[in-house]
């Protein structure tokens, strides 16, 4: 039931963005971020680990996509799967250093990988192309034998794709969530010496986590390199990790509907701020502190309130109108 209600929210936003957005650009954003936010939701709302690493997947995404897209002429989807295959390994070497550690340690290990990269980044422009980023990123159409099954020359072609490969990857996480690996990395979050002690083996599936939030967050850095036909150096920033986090919070951790949620408010509030003040973040900023302060489950937990306020008030309502009938 719980699944169902889920992948209902998720698939109502994602038809719901063309028809409510006039940008075929900023309804993809949305659906980017909210792939990243599901990566990241798995390592802190289901593991219980707060990581500033995602940068890293989120830039090397974008750098593999533009080099064997620009360099390599590989098709796009095995561009792609090349894509989220880096990103998972390069989340396995970073995760295998960092769950060695505990709560802060394991939080700075986490910041320094996501700093050595983004200074690796810069100090190989052959590869990157330093401060300009790699430039002239293709949005080739996905074919098969040489037949055209998508065409992604428009905004809103594209936005299609990315809303199928969002779908996909939120079922996947999904299953994954619910099955007894999910359930494993519950008892984890909430009692990592007592699932040590009743024989699970921890550090290998923090790794686990590590790796598919890895990959998960590859692609979306890869989607949207194609999206903006660049892979600038600030994909593999401090800022990103920083934002994706936000973003997780905001739209409650532990539960995948809620990273869709939690990406819709920032990129739109953000898209929308801009236009009102140039200083934009710093009302960014008190909505967050808003949202921090009386929404401890963040934008999810209230949505749930909401509705379950209102169906208790229906469930007295009818209770009232029976007893007036009886009577």
């Amino acid at each position: 039931m719980r699944r169902n209600i889920d992948f209902a929210v998720a698939l109502g936003i994602v038809v719901a963005l063309p028809l409510l957005l006039s940008s075929g650009s900023l309804a993809s954003e949305v659906l980017i971020y909210a792939l990243a936010v599901l990566g990241c939701n798995l390592l802190l709302g289901y593991t219980g680990l707060l990581s500033f690493g995602q940068g890293i997947f989120f830039g090397l995404g974008s750098y593999t996509i533009g080099l064997m897209l620009t360099r390599t002429g590989l098709p796009m989807p095995l561009a792609l799967v090349a894509s989220i295959v880096l990103g998972g390994l390069a989340a396995g070497l970073v995760g295998i250093v960092s769950i060695r550690q505990k709560g802060t340690y394991f939080v700075m290990l986490t910041l320094a990988f996501a700093q050595m990269f983004y200074f690796l980044a810069y100090s190989v422009p052959s590869l990157t192309g330093g401060d300009n980023g790699l430039l002239n990123i293709p949005r080739p159409p996905l074919s098969a034998f040489g037949v055209v099954l998508w065409d992604n020359t428009t905004a809103w072609q594209f936005y299609a794709m990315v809303a199928a490969i969002f779908l996909l990857v939120f079922v996947a996480l999904h299953r994954v969530t619910t099955s007894i690996f999910g359930r494993t990395l519950l008892a984890i979050r909430d009692n990592e010496v007592r699932a040590s002690a009743i024989g699970y083996n921890v550090p290998r599936f923090k790794l686990l986590a590590f790796v598919l939030s890895g990959a998960v967050t590859a692609l979306a850095g890869a989607l949207n390199a194609m999206m903006v036909g660049v892979a600038p150096l600030a994909n593999a920033e401090f800022h990103v990790s920083e934002m994706i986090l936000v973003m997780t919070v905001i739209g409650g951790a532990g539960n995948l509907a809620a990273s869709l949620i939690g990406a819709l408010f920032y990129v739109l509030a953000a898209d929308w701020l801009s236009t009102l003040w140039p200083r934009w973040l710093m009302l960014l900023g008190v909505l967050l502190v808003v949202i921090s302060l009386g929404m401890q489950r963040g934008l999810w937990g209230l949505i749930e309130d909401g509705f379950l306020a209102l169906t208790a008030r229906f469930k007295r309502t009818g209770e009232i109108r029976v007893e007036e009938k009886q009577v």
